[in-house]
């Protein structure tokens, strides 16, 4: 009976022993170069946990979570996470290289070393010559991209909630970026028309009209302060600004903060050296301008002539090689 008894008692202080193991993540990271002295969990906009990273780029922390998609933030760079409690994730990277670094060991390793894949692979697509097929050639490409996605999702042994969480994140990749090559063709309709006006506060003082700047082609990128891939688009945007300076080129760059926001947008301006014409637009979203140009996405890059009429309202953005050789096809 006593042996019994002993048996039981073990199998009861091993079975409360799992069951509270599994109610935490445990998650230890070495980082090479990191960013900074700390890293964040985040779910959405929403920072659920800060983590302390030591001069030596070492944490070790554990945290209750609902199962599901998480960000890991360096306080520069972001990265995808899927956490459920039970996990035991060992993280190895470099900042400097990011995502092509990233290897995870441990319990949950399969789940997330396929984000960080697919984070790869999504960089490496050519989304510029997906946006720039025929309808026809969209449907077939965009098919086979989803049906390759899929393909590498069900050929590995993940967690069947995980599958069912990447198969929604995949359909609605599809979906939001069927609608914005839509889009895309309903602004190929726009050029070569006479461009809608604006009339907006300038950073230098005063307000600026479209008109004032007639005689010279104008690039306009449509932005905001909040914009995490308009702040990414700026260094390529002030090494255009160089390359053309004294050219027959404006650049102007419209924010569409909303007012109470001003002055953050001139924060910004300042800090960041930002040349160009820095405008503010009147309205946020609603501003004539934004809402005449159909723009439900940023940033937005629109390239206008002399004349004022519209070359592309949908133009190609500054990170793209593709616009210095449509610039120089236009300036020299």
């Amino acid at each position: 009976m006593r042996k019994i008894l002993s048996v039981l008692v073990v199998f009861m202080i091993s079975f409360l022993s799992n069951a509270q193991a599994k109610k935490y993540v445990t998650f230890q990271a070495e980082i090479a170069n990191r960013n900074g002295d700390s890293v964040f969990i985040r779910a959405n906009k929403k920072i659920i946990k800060k983590i302390a990273v030591n001069k030596n780029g070492v944490f070790k922390d554990t945290m209750n979570v609902s199962e599901g998609p998480y960000l890991l933030y360096d306080g520069v760079e972001y990265t995808s996470l899927y956490l459920k409690n039970g996990y035991d994730l060992k993280l190895k990277m470099d900042a400097k290289k990011f995502d092509e670094s990233i290897v995870y060991k441990g319990k949950g390793s399969l789940e997330n070393n396929y984000l960080a894949q697919r984070t790869i692979s999504d960089s490496k697509y050519d989304y510029d010559a997906l946006l720039a097929a025929s309808p026809a050639d969209f449907k077939k490409l965009s098919d086979q991209k989803n049906a390759s996605d899929l393909a590498k999702l069900n050929n590995g042994k993940f967690d069947s909630n995980f599958i069912t969480v990447q198969k929604k994140d995949i359909e609605q990749s599809l979906a939001g970026l069927t609608k914005y090559y839509e889009q895309g063709q309903e602004n190929k309709k726009m050029n070569n028309s006479q461009s809608p006006t604006f009339d907006y506060l300038n950073y230098a003082g005063g307000q600026t009209k479209l008109e004032d700047l007639k005689g010279k082609y104008v690039y306009i990128d449509v932005w905001a302060t909040w914009c995490g891939p308009c702040r990414q688009e700026i260094p390529f945007l002030q090494e255009i600004e160089k390359k053309y300076h004294g050219k027959n080129i404006t650049f102007v760059s419209i924010s569409i903060d909303k007012l109470k926001d001003q002055e953050k947008w001139r924060a910004m301006v300042k800090d960041k050296s930002l040349g160009g014409v820095q405008l503010f637009a009147d309205n946020d979203w609603n501003s004539k301008f934004i809402t005449d140009y159909k723009i439900t996405g940023i940033p937005r890059f629109i390239l206008i002539d002399p004349k004022g009429i519209i070359v592309k309202a949908d133009a190609v953005r500054p990170s793209s090689p593709d616009l210095v050789k449509e610039l120089d096809s236009l300036l020299n």
